[in-house]
Parts: C-alpha cells; sequence; structure tokens
C-alpha cells in the first residue's frame, strides 16, 4: 500500500536539544495511529512535522509520491489536504457558525452550500442548533467539539490532533472518540497523540510509542485490526523509497 506521508532520516532540533530523531516513519491510508510518549518525548514537534509546518534540520519527507522541496506554493498545495487541531485550539470571537466557517470562506465556498455544511458538521459533533451561539458561551467540552468541526469542514486526507480527548467532560469525550475512530472509514487518516495507553489501545489501528525523539519497533504496537498488511513502518535510512502513485495534500490550516 503507498504511504500518505514518509519521513526518512529526519532530524529536528531546539538549539541544541535534538527533539525528534527518525530513521523511517511512514503513514498509510485509512488509519487511525496512536501516538504516546511522556512529556517531552516529541509527541506534538512530530504532529507539527507531518502538518508541514516544521521543517527538520535534515532528512527526506514525501506526501504521497511527492518529495517535500518546502516551496511555497507546494506547502500550500499540500497543506489543504491536511488538518491539525492543537490540544487547546483558539476559536475567533463571535458566533459557534463563524468559527467552523472561516476555513470554508477563505476557499470561496458559496454561502449557501457553507450554511449547509456547517449544520451537518454542527450535528456531527453533538451541537445542532449551536450555530448562532456565542462562543464565550461554550464548555470547555464543546470549545474543543467546536473546533474539531472546523477541522472536519475542511475534509482533510490527514487530520493530525494533539492530545484530542485531555480535559474533557465525559459526554464531549464519549461523542469525540466515537467521531474520531469512524474517520478512517470514511477516508480521512487519523493520527493522535495520547497520554492514555488504554484509550490508544481501545481507539487506535496502530499505537506508536516515542521516547527521547525516538521510536523504535520494540515500542510500536500494532493492534491487528481492520487494515490491510502494512503498517507504520521504521526502518534503517538505508531502505528505498516507495514511490506512491496517489494522492497529496495540503492546509494544516484552520487546525486550531
Amino acid at each position: 500500500m503507498i504511504s500518505l506521508l514518509r519521513l526518512a532520516g529526519v532530524e529536528k532540533r531546539y538549539g541544541e536539544r535534538v527533539a525528534l530523531q527518525l530513521d523511517e516513519l511512514a503513514i498509510f491510508p485509512d488509519r487511525l495511529y496512536a501516538l504516546t510518549g511522556p512529556n517531552g518525548s516529541g509527541k506534538s514537534t512530530l504532529l507539527n512535522l507531518l502538518a508541514l509546518l516544521l521543517r527538520p534540520e535534515r532528512g527526506r519527507v514525501w506526501f504521497g509520491e511527492e518529495e517535500v522541496a518546502w516551496r511555497p506554493r507546494q506547502l500550500q498545495a499540500m497543506r489543504r489536504k491536511v488538518t491539525l487541531m492543537h490540544q487547546a485550539p483558539y476559536l475567533f470571537s463571535g458566533s459557534v457558525a463563524g468559527n467552523v466557517g472561516f476555513g470554508l470562506r477563505t476557499r470561496h465556498g458559496a454561502a449557501d452550500e457553507m450554511q449547509a455544511v456547517i449544520e451537518q458538521a454542527l450535528g456531527t459533533v453533538g451541537l445542532a442548533g449551536f450555530a448562532d451561539r456565542n462562543v464565550r458561551q461554550l464548555s470547555g467540552g464543546e470549545a474543543r467539539r467546536v473546533a474539531l468541526a472546523r477541522a472536519l469542514v475542511l475534509e482533510p486526507l490527514v487530520l493530525l490532533l494533539d492530545e484530542p480527548l485531555a480535559n474533557l467532560d465525559e459526554e464531549s469525550t464519549g461523542i469525540i472518540e466515537r467521531l474520531i475512530t469512524g474517520l478512517p472509514a470514511q477516508g480521512t487518516t487519523v493520527v493522535m497523540s495520547t497520554h492514555d495507553m488504554e484509550q490508544a489501545e481501545r481507539m487506535a489501528t496502530d499505537v506508536i510509542r516515542l521516547n527521547d525523539g525516538r521510536v523504535s519497533p520494540a515500542m510500536r504496537r500494532d493492534l491487528g485490526r481492520e487494515r490491510s498488511s502494512d503498517k507504520v513502518e521504521i526502518c534503517p535510512p538505508t531502505k528505498k523509497h516507495e514511490k506512491s502513485s496517489s494522492t497529496a495534500l495540503a492546509p494544516s490550516g484552520l487546525s486550531g
């Protein structure tokens, strides 16, 4: 199976500190990957690299069969297919509908079509009837669901989620968990970070554990759920990159 994203020989530093060092990592379509590890292990850095928001100091990155050259026009096109939602997503002042439709408006969608899409997205996250509500009136769990709806209306090929279920009320946790687990069947690959291994094993098709910016086969859990035989790959840097036939990606925008 062709990978959606592939990192080879990647190293990301912050000053003298090596935050991430990966020989090779491939993300395949229609999967739900749980990214686990202690604080400071490199989870957020990896999510930002997969979103093409961070450029590594060394190494190569492919989106589908196209190698990322880090040119503005290429990045814009690829980022339109990837969305990153942060753990504490920022909501603009104003209405719920205004927030959910922000990314759609930047893509010049028709107003009547956008309204229908916004209402559908809010229903999907359990917030039907919230379109005109002011975001300042939302609970923490409701705000997280609005941010998720904002990400979903962009129909990303890859959805990256940084601790999407952390510190949520029981209702919001159940709604978001069910929604996330259903996305791969609808054609959206999900990579989500979490500190909760029980949650990771309950939800994900594959679990990748990071420690000190590295991941090893011994620390990766393939849970054997519905999937093809391909898995997250961790290989020596000498392995030849397999070109894909397929899709490219884009905005990491309006993530969070």
